[in-house]
């Protein structure tokens, strides 16, 4: 299921409730909604009151970073992969898909947050860039497909710092089993068999009961054919996890790689769990899972079937792995950052060169009739000002207590990871940011 990073972020349970039916038209807010038409991947999709994607967006959508050779998103891409030799690996599949492919099929509430498009990039009202790997769960098992990986770029409008992207990657995994006693039967080996890889690791796991009150079983399901798929899905990712960290954890017999599973709750999966790996010092998020939700199933049209999936986000981790410390260099073209890489090898990123930030602040007054959201700023000074902005922080928010308006304060700082800039350079940047803003939402500078 989705790969949020983790899945909390897939399922926003950290973003407020955002209406869409309390949200004002986007012909303010995006560069492209003033068209009739936009262009992505080759094709052609007319524009509406939804529309909120840009111009920096679209330009990215065909880069699919996770496939560029030595890479280190496709090396991590590759190491994933080779722990499931005998599952479908799929890694070219097309950003664009319904809201309902996205949301409705996994069994999101009409009111379900990520569904606003303040978080979500719409190209019109029947079409959007996937805010998750799952957006695909239905649509593999349709075709068929019983064991699978699939990697994929994935678009979230978010804050601007060092470890948040508007594009960020994901591999998702499920494996379905029938629901009679020969698919038992295979789930008691592959667990036999999975158990006997792990008791010969070096590897310390924290384990919680596989379903329990607060974790049960779905109505329907066997409690014992339950509890069996969810040891298999633990101990299939206790391997998987051995594969990614064991070989650069620097473990041994005094420091083995240690693992703790935690109760978690998705949409799509129950029971469900999260999984944290001790690194350098510190424990880690680093993916969610569960039972599959039989809706899922149904809608798939896939019957007597159980089975499990798991998501997790390759910049996070990938950005451990490699000691990158800012998710912007994974978009760097500069030879210094890539020539550091080798396909199928895991090294610490060498940083090149740290130069020197530039502040500039905006301070303006908010339309009364107009809720400027922090993701609308965000984009706009992303599609403004690219890659030369290393964060954006609000750092004053009042109302005027004779007029009722409202006046936000945002510092942003403007850092290149490749050379340095000009005063002169930031500011036309600064003042592009400005018109924009007066523009396209109708602020009023103080």
């Amino acid at each position: 299921m989705a790969a949020l990073a983790l899945w909390r972020r897939n399922t926003y349970s950290s973003r407020l409730l955002v209406s869409l039916r309390h949200r004002a038209p986007f012909a303010r807010q995006s560069t492209l909604a003033s068209s009739a038409t936009i262009e992505i991947l080759g094709q052609r999709f007319p524009t509406d009151d939804y529309t909120n994607i840009t111009p920096a967006i679209i330009s990215r959508t065909h880069l699919q970073l996770h496939t560029t050779p030595a890479h280190p998103l496709s090396t991590l891409r590759t190491l994933i992969e080779s722990a499931y030799p005998d599952f479908t690996h799929a890694s070219t599949i097309s950003p664009l898909v319904s809201p309902f492919k996205n949301f409705d099929e996994l069994s999101f509430p009409a009111d379900h947050p990520g569904r606003a498009v303040t978080d979500s990039y719409y190209v019109n009202r029947d079409m959007m860039l996937r805010t998750h790997t799952s957006a695909h769960e239905v649509e593999m098992f349709r075709a068929g497909e019983t064991k699978w990986l699939l990697t994929a770029d994935v678009y979230r409008r978010d804050e601007i710092d060092a470890s948040h992207y508007p594009i960020f990657h994901q591999v998702e995994g499920a494996r379905i089993f029938d629901t009679n006693a020969a698919g038992m039967k295979e789930v008691e080996e592959d667990n036999a068999r999975l158990t006997s890889l792990l008791a010969t690791a070096n590897i310390v796991i924290e384990d919680i009961p596989h379903i329990s009150p607060t974790n049960p079983v779905q109505p329907g399901h066997d409690p014992v054919f339950s509890e069996l798929v969810a040891k298999n899905l633990k101990l299939s990712l206790n391997n998987l996890l051995l594969k990614v960290f064991g070989d650069v954890a620097g473990i041994s017999a005094q420091e083995p790689l240690r693992v703790r599973w935690i109760e978690a709750y998705f949409p799509f999966t129950s029971p469900s769990f999260e999984v944290e790996v001790f690194f350098q010092g510190k424990w880690l998020e680093i993916l969610g899972s569960g039972v599959i939700r039989q809706a899922t199933l149904d809608t798939a049209g896939v019957q007597n079937k159980i089975g499990w999936a798991f998501g997790l986000g390759l910049e996070r981790i990938a950005m451990v792995l490699f000691s990158i410390p800012d998710i912007r260099l994974f978009w760097s073209t500069d030879p210094r950052f890539l020539s550091q890489f080798k396909q199928g090898q895991i090294n610490v990123f060498q940083p090149y060169s740290k130069y020197p930030s530039c502040f500039k602040d905006v301070s303006f007054w908010v339309p009364r009739e107009f809720n400027l959201h922090e993701n609308d700023f965000c984009d706009l000074v992303r599609d403004t000002a690219g890659d030369l902005v290393e964060d954006v922080k609000r750092i004053d928010q009042f109302v005027h207590p004779k007029t009722n308006r409202t006046s936000l304060c945002y510092r942003i700082n403007y850092r290149s990871m490749d050379r340095s800039l000009s005063n002169e350079e930031i500011n036309h940047v600064q003042s592009q940011v400005v018109a924009r803003l007066k523009e396209q939402f109708g602020v009023e500078i103080r």
